[in-house]
């Protein structure tokens, strides 16, 4: 089946810049204007990838992705038109797994989408369960669970943990981790995953600020601590 990515921009002349480029790429789009209409086109066909641009006429892209995110774990990029920090973090926040900002190159665009679309939720099928305490990983079946109960995340959080899991103990920068999950092989922004890292702890941790499980290493980045 031909890949679907869904635009939602208000502006019109990037809607169809954005279009092209990705067309050319010989996926399908969808378009949407504004927040509502977005939010009834992925209702009625969901999309494989999700663009969001932040500011729209009625709901914000903020809302949006908050919307999309609690029916799905669809890859979502969120597009800003200033590299604000509290923009970039506040999208991640919502659910988003990249973002870009505007002007961005076609070419920019199309790998990213080309990064999430290989990242899968399942592993090798060979790979076996994994257990820290009461943490349990299966990543052949994409299932995490704490104290029993299984806890949902996205593709991007579910990657990111089979990742860490896979060399307990080991530590792992924010470069490989944004080269390893991502599959970005140029330099992207550390914020990617410094805020995943924050928002899984929200859900494999019993207490997120004192965290068992997924540690920070200080000056050098991430393990999982077996």
């Amino acid at each position: 089946m031909a890949i679907r990515i869904l635009t939602v921009e208000d502006d019109e002349r990037i809607r169809t810049a954005v279009k092209l480029a990705l067309e050319d790429e010989g996926w399908t789009v969808a378009e949407a204007e504004n927040g509502e209409d977005a939010l009834a086109l992925f209702s009625q066909t969901p999309a494989d990838v999700v663009l969001i641009d932040i500011m729209l006429p009625d709901i914000d892209g903020f809302e949006v992705c908050r919307a999309i995110r609690r029916a799905s774990d669809v890859p979502i990029v969120m597009v800003t038109a200033r590299d604000d920090t509290h923009d970039v973090v506040a999208g991640l926040e919502a659910g988003a797994d990249d973002y870009l900002t505007k002007p961005f190159a076609p070419k920019e665009l199309s790998a990213r989408i080309r990064a999430l679309l290989r990242r899968v939720r399942t592993a090798d099928p060979s790979s076996p369960q994994l257990r820290f305490g009461d943490l349990e990983i299966a990543p052949d079946q994409g299932v995490v669970r704490r104290a029993g109960t299984e806890v949902h995340l996205t593709k991007t959080e579910f990657k990111l943990l089979v990742e860490l899991a896979t060399s307990p103990g080991k530590v792992f920068s924010r470069e490989n981790l944004l080269d390893k999950v991502w599959g970005y092989d140029y330099f992207a922004d550390g914020r990617l995953v410094d805020v995943h890292v924050r928002r899984l702890r929200t859900k494999v941790e019993v207490d997120p600020a004192n965290p068992r499980h997924v540690v920070t290493v200080r000056g050098l980045g991430y393990k999982l601590q077996p």
